[in-house]
């Protein structure tokens, strides 16, 4: 099994999807754990001192002003984690849930949290055992960390709560590690707060959403051209030379992209046939311009996460000369923007590709097709109820699109009072990934029926590669009205396997 290695300069992207959806084992490196034990002296010499020091000797957010004696310490750790394990609603996923564990690990092993090295080891434990603890929709406002999920984690490391098993399992957290042989942790000044402040959620949902965009992205970049292709449109507005003078790279990616997906094609270029056109429509001709601005925000947002995956994000911190320094490096705010801008991106792509959809159902704009590509329209509605599918996957993905960073509530009676709300950003954008593949998934069977119906013009061999790799899959082509949601599932579930991009690139090589 592959196994991914913490030190302390933080950890890629790659490192985290194979944690979180590979089951990759986590080990630490010999550096992480020195940093970790280093960074534990200077807290435990803090720790014997008779002056407060957030976070080692004292209260958390508004109750810091109270110093806690020594003998009430190892309890003020235990029920920070209980109390701030306070989430309700449904179940976050698994993958999410080991992102989030992983991603904290991986700030404690910086040497900057004054956790021990044994505290860190059992987090690696419960990530290898395939231990992964219930956490909650509903608790984090993505400031001061993602508390109430990193909270219901640390849980599970003291043998409390509720943890799912390797077999799917939800029972108590203290028999799965009990059969794991993991011996609960014992806290110590500042480990449950160095657990609990991190923006690992949010984080952890932008890493896996950037991978799963970059797949839908090309997929998507495919279906336009399926679609330009099965409405008889032009190529020429992809040539190079067009994109060079307004060098936006994503948009140059996506035209080359849909240039090769066509090319060879003999449905292209039919404008001056039965149905003369100058132009194609906005859908058509604009589709690496929307796609391409995407791209593009695609690239900020790894840039964003790729800084995020190198900090340490905690409160207090231990610095290298000994210091131990409040700050606000656990806002969300910079994580928060990103995962909204890239819900914008997936809803304005999610439009485009339902306006191309509809106009291969509307036979007043097809150039030939049947209306809603029905086998006998009347007695067969085709694709028409697809569409409205398609609409209301689109009008959510609208409503998702509305910013969360946008917004803050106050919370700790004022001393936090303002807020990221980046773990909601983080949610709505997972719903919002799964509503694109949804969107794609329904252009590809639209647009893929379109070009079998086009009898008498041969598509792209990239074209034709697509076809038949998602009839193999058991989506059915051309006939008289069936049960379609089955076929839209299948559909649905190719797009998602990636199916799209690696039946391209069979003839074309890889896209961009």
């Amino acid at each position: 099994m592959h196994t991914v290695v913490v030190g302390t300069s933080g950890v890629t992207a790659s490192d985290v999807l194979a944690v979180a959806r590979g089951g990759a084992r986590v080990e630490l490196s010999g550096e992480a754990v020195a940093a970790l034990a280093g960074a534990r002296r200077i807290v435990d010499a803090l720790a014997a001192k008779p002056e407060p020091v957030y976070g080692v000797s004292t209260g958390f957010g508004a109750l810091a002003t109270r110093h806690i004696s020594q003998e009430l310490r190892a309890q003020l750790q235990r029920n920070i984690v209980r109390s701030h394990a306070a989430g309700l609603g449904p179940r976050v996923e698994r993958e999410v849930v080991r992102a989030l564990m992983f991603l904290r690990l991986k700030t404690v092993c910086s040497g900057h949290t004054g956790v021990r090295p044994e505290v860190a080891q059992t987090m690696a434990d419960v990530l290898n055992a395939g231990i992964t603890p219930v956490v909650h929709e509903y608790g984090s406002l993505g400031c001061s960390g993602d508390l109430a999920p990193l909270s219901h984690c640390a849980l599970t490391l003291m043998g409390e709560g509720e943890a799912e098993g390797p077999d799917g399992v939800v029972r108590a957290a203290g028999e799965l590690l009990a059969e794991a042989g993991i011996k609960p942790v014992e806290l110590r000044e500042k480990e449950g707060l160095a657990l609990l402040n991190g923006t690992d959620g949010m984080l952890g949902m932008l890493v896996m959403a950037l991978a799963d965009l970059d797949m839908l992205y090309k997929s998507a970049d495919v279906t336009a051209a399926l679609s330009l292709e099965a409405l008889l449109g032009t190529d020429k507005v992809l040539a190079p030379e067009l994109h060079a003078i307004r060098p936006h790279p994503g948009q140059g990616a996506s035209a080359a992209n849909m240039l090769a997906v066509l090319k060879g094609s003999e449905l292209t270029g039919h404008h001056q046939d039965d149905a003369p056109r100058v132009q194609d429509a906005y859908s058509v001709r604009c589709a690496p311009q929307v796609a391409g601005a995407g791209r593009d925000t695609i690239a900020h947002a790894r840039v964003v996460a790729e800084r995020e995956l190198a900090s340490a994000v905690d409160n207090p911190v231990v610095l290298p000369d000994g210091r131990v320094e409040s700050n606000g490096n656990f806002h969300g705010a910079p994580v928060a923007y990103v995962l909204d801008f890239l819900a914008i991106a997936a809803a304005d792509l999610a439009s485009i590709a339902e306006r191309r959809t509809d106009r291969l159902l509307d036979k007043n704009r097809s150039h030939g097709l049947p209306p809603f590509l029905a086998d006998d329209a009347g007695v067969d509605s085709g694709l028409m109820i697809a569409q409205y599918t398609q609409a209301a996957l689109v009008s959510e993905m609208k409503r998702l699109a509305v910013p969360a960073s946008a917004d803050s509530i106050p919370s700790s009676a004022m001393q936090e009072d303002h807020v990221s709300m980046g773990w909601s950003a983080a949610r709505k954008l997972r719903t919002a990934v799964d509503n694109l593949a949804r969107v794609v998934a329904i252009e590809l069977y639209a647009a893929t029926r379109a070009i079998q119906l086009r009898e008498g013009l041969t598509p792209a061999p990239a074209s034709q590669a697509v076809i038949e790799a998602v009839r193999a899959a058991g989506v059915e082509g051309p006939g008289p009205d069936r049960f379609l949601a089955p076929d839209l599932a299948a559909a649905d579930a190719f797009v998602r396997g990636g199916n799209v991009v690696a039946a391209v690139e069979t003839v074309t090589g890889p896209l961009q």
